[in-house]
C-alpha cells in the first residue's frame, strides 16, 4: 500500500496524538483527528471562562531550546512556535527558602554547596540523553531494527553511554547516596518536589537515568506561549489540515471495532462510523480497554498513570505578581507528603499578555497530585460528600499559597475548582488519571504498540511520558512503528 492510500484515525486532540497526526500528515497519510471537545490541547489545552484564558494542565513550556524535541518539530512541520524564553523556569519555596530555577545553578549551589558534583554529573547525563533523544528514541526495543540504531548511537556516544549504564538501575536516591546527599532532608524535599511534577513519584522509586533529564529542564530552557500553552495545539491541528487531513471536533469514540489482531475503525457517539487502516488512540491504557469493550486493569497490573489532579484557576489581582519574569512557582509544605495538597505548583499568565486576562488581572492555574479513587468515592456517598471534599482542598491549597504570600487571598476575585471526575469529563481519561506513569524503571515502560497490529497509544502513558518534549518524543516512536508495519 502507497502511503498516500494509507488512511489513519486519531483518536483524541491532545499534544501527542496532534503530533502524530501532524507527523503522518507531513509524510501523505489521509489522517482524520477525531476531538470529543470543542478545541484542541486535552491536558495542554486552554480554555475560556469569565473573560480569562486558563492553561488547564500543563502550563510549561519546554524542549524548545536548539536540537530540543519541539525545535524539531516546528522545524519539520514548518511550524514557528509563538513563544518566548522565560528568564525563570520556577521558583521553588519551602519555609524561608526561595530558589529561583532557570539557566544556572548558582542558588541552587549557594544553598547547597555539597552538591556541586552531583549537579555535574546530573550535566553530563542529561547532555548526553538529549544528543541519545535527538530524532526519537527506540525504545523499548520492537526487534532487530531498533537494537541497530541503539548500537549506532551507543558507539557514536561512546564512552559516555558505558557510563551511563550504571544508572539504569538505580533510583534517583540511590544516586544522591553517592554524593552523600540522602541524610539532606531539606535538599531531598526540593528534589522530590522536582521529580513529583516532572517524573510522577521521588527520589526513593523515580529511575535516575529519568531523574537526570527531568532535573535538567529549567536549564535547557522554559518558555512562555502567547495565548497559553493551548497555541501548541492549535497550530498542530492547522498542520494537520495544511497537509490535506481532517481535525473534527464534537466527535466522541465510543468504540473500537476490531477482528482477532486488526482494528478496522471506530464508532462514533453521533452514530458515525469511520473505517481506517491505521488507528492512534491518544489515551490512556484504562481508557482504550473501555473503548475495546473490555475492564480496565487494576492498579498495578499494567504500567498506567496512578496520579490525578486537583486543579485551581483563579482571577487574581495583577499586582500580586510583581516580579517580571516569574511567572511559575512551586510550593511546598514544611513537612509531610507531597501529593494531596502538600506541593503545589503556580502559574500565571504574563503581564504583558493581555489576551489571557482582563486589564489589571492574572489568569493563575494552580495544581496539586491527588489519588483519584478518593473523589470518585465520595461522589457515590453523594454530591455533598464530593462538594465537601472538594472545599477542603480549595482551602488547603488557598492556605499554602498565603502561607508563601499572605495578601494572595485579598487579590482573589473569582475561583474554579476542577478534580479526577472533572478531568475524566473533559479528557475521557478514566479515574481522571493525568500526568503519565510514576518513571520508575526503563525497562517496566510501555511501548506505543497494543494488542492489535495497526492500534498504537501515544500521549503521557507511553514512554517516555509526560511534558511537551516527552509526548512529542513518544508520538515520532508511535509513527515510527506504525509506518514500519506498513514496511515504510
Amino acid at each position: 500500500m502507497d502511503i498516500q492510500d494509507l488512511h489513519c484515525i486519531v483518536v483524541g486532540a491532545g499534544t501527542g496524538g496532534l503530533a502524530a497526526g501532524a507527523l503522518l500528515a507531513r509524510k501523505g497519510v489521509q489522517v482524520t483527528l477525531l476531538e470529543s471537545q470543542g478545541y484542541p490541547g486535552g491536558c495542554a489545552g486552554t480554555f475560556t471562562s469569565g473573560g480569562y484564558r486558563f492553561d488547564a494542565g500543563a502550563t510549561l513550556g519546554c524542549g524548545f531550546h536548539k536540537g530540543g524535541p519541539m525545535e524539531v518539530l516546528g522545524r519539520e512541520l514548518g511550524i514557528s512556535w509563538p513563544i518566548k524564553p522565560e528568564p525563570v523556569a520556577w521558583q521553588y519555596r519551602h519555609r524561608d527558602l526561595s530558589i529561583d530555577l532557570g539557566g544556572s545553578r548558582k542558588e541552587i549551589l549557594e544553598r547547597f554547596p555539597r552538591s556541586a558534583s552531583f549537579w555535574k554529573e546530573q550535566s553530563m547525563l542529561a547532555e548526553l540523553l538529549w544528543k541519545l533523544s535527538y530524532g526519537g528514541l527506540s525504545w523499548p526495543v520492537a526487534g532487530p531494527r531498533d537494537l541497530a540504531i541503539l548500537a549506532r548511537k551507543a558507539i557514536s556516544e561512546f564512552p559516555g553511554t558505558a557510563r551511563l549504564l550504571k544508572f539504569a538501575a538505580k533510583t534517583a536516591y540511590e544516586w544522591l547516596a553517592d554524593h552523600g546527599l540522602d541524610a539532606d532532608d531539606e535538599f531531598v524535599r526540593f528534589i522530590d518536589a522536582q521529580l513529583l511534577v516532572s517524573v510522577q513519584t521521588t527520589s526513593r522509586h523515580a529511575n535516575a537515568v529519568n531523574a537526570a533529564i527531568a532535573l535538567d529542564l529549567p536549564v535547557s530552557g522554559s518558555y512562555r506561549v502567547d495565548g497559553g500553552i493551548g497555541a501548541i495545539s492549535g497550530m498542530l491541528a492547522d498542520s494537520i489540515e495544511r497537509d490535506g487531513g481532517a481535525v473534527l471536533y464534537g466527535k466522541k469514540v465510543i468504540r473500537i471495532d476490531s477482528i482477532r489482531k486488526e482494528v478496522l475503525g471506530v464508532e462514533t457517539e453521533d452514530g458515525d462510523a469511520l473505517a481506517a487502516d491505521l488507528v492512534i488512540a491518544n489515551l490512556t491504557p484504562d481508557s482504550l480497554a473501555i473503548l475495546d469493550g473490555r475492564t480496565p486493569a487494576p492498579a498495578g497490573v499494567e504500567v498506567t498513570p496512578r496520579w490525578g489532579a486537583f486543579t485551581l484557576y483563579l482571577g487574581i489581582d495583577s499586582s500580586l505578581f510583581e516580579q517580571p519574569g516569574l511567572n511559575h512557582m512551586q510550593i511546598t509544605a514544611g513537612e509531610g507528603e507531597l501529593g494531596e495538597c502538600g506541593s503545589i505548583f503556580v502559574s500565571t499568565s504574563p503581564v504583558d499578555d493581555p489576551s489571557r486576562a482582563p486589564e489589571g488581572f492574572r489568569a493563575v492555574t494552580i495544581s496539586t497530585h491527588t489519588r483519584p479513587e478518593p473523589w470518585f468515592e465520595a461522589l457515590a456517598r453523594g454530591r455533598q460528600h464530593y462538594l465537601e471534599l472538594k472545599e477542603l482542598y480549595t482551602r488547603r491549597i488557598l492556605d499554602l499559597l498565603a502561607e508563601q504570600i499572605p495578601e494572595a487571598p485579598q487579590a482573589i476575585r473569582s475561583v474554579i475548582a476542577a478534580t479526577p471526575v472533572t478531568w475524566e469529563s473533559w479528557t475521557g481519561r478514566h479515574h481522571g488519571y493525568v500526568g503519565g506513569y510514576g518513571q520508575t524503571s526503563l525497562f517496566e515502560v510501555r511501548s506505543p504498540s497494543t494488542a492489535y497490529d495497526n492500534l498504537f497509544l501515544v500521549g503521557d502513558s507511553i514512554f517516555p511520558g509526560q511534558s511537551l518534549p516527552g509526548v512529542v518524543t513518544g508520538a515520532r516512536r508511535c509513527v515510527e512503528l506504525a509506518l514500519r508495519r506498513y514496511g515504510k
